[in-house]
């Protein structure tokens, strides 16, 4: 097999999420990554916080390099790849204490976007945490100049893609018991959202 793909961002933006999830996972045990992509995050956040079970997930065309990359590094607390797909999430198995992603959203479509949120809900313990890291727009408006060229390249590739509202994936994580708890801003105008499942009523 060729070798793995590299993303170049993945490895800049390694450290400052390393030191974000390292604050707010401290007290977990299993997490499920979804659109895990090259594995290079799994990878990282499993060597620098072993204590962690990082599941991994993404489409089934991107499995045989997230294999390859956990193979290689002989993480033993990174799993095997989920087969995820947004557009249709179907998943059967125990609940995870965080989930987390990366730059999943402004390559989704906004149906997938709202498939996303609700399954993210389900899948997550009660006082469960889900962070997110990437770009968003906010309060209508980019943010940034590079952030609306960005926007304006993704929808080149494809209509459906692009920057979300941060304001309309806070509403859809509402609706479905999850409350924003932090917003970290990051390097390269990104931001990582931290939002915590509340528990069920009567609990």
């Amino acid at each position: 097999m060729a070798k793995p793909p590299y993303s170049a961002a993945s490895e800049r933006n390694s450290e400052p999420i390393a030191r974000v999830l390292q604050r707010e996972l401290r007290d977990c045990g299993d997490v499920l990554e979804i659109g895990s992509g090259t594995g290079q995050h799994a990878v990282f956040m499993g060597g620098r916080m072993p204590s962690l079970r990082w599941q991994t997930s993404d489409l089934q065309d991107t499995h045989a390099w997230i294999r390859s990359l956990i193979e290689t590094s002989q993480r033993q607390n990174v799993l095997p790849p989920l087969l995820l797909d947004m557009r249709a999430p179907v998943y059967r198995g125990k609940s995870f204490d965080a989930v987390y992603s990366s730059n999943t959203m402004h390559i989704m479509s906004e149906e997938a976007v709202g498939n996303m949120i609700p399954f993210v809900a389900s899948v997550l313990k009660p006082g469960g945490r889900f962070c997110y890291y990437g770009p968003f727009k906010r309060g209508g408006q980019f943010t940034t100049e590079s952030n609306e060229a960005f926007d304006h390249s993704l929808r080149a590739q494809d209509a459906l893609m692009g920057l979300r509202e941060l304001e309309t994936i806070d509403t859809m994580a509402a609706a479905n018991g999850l409350r924003q708890q932090r917003i970290y801003a990051m390097p390269a105008n990104n931001l990582l959202i931290v939002w915590q499942r509340t528990p069920a009523p009567g609990k």
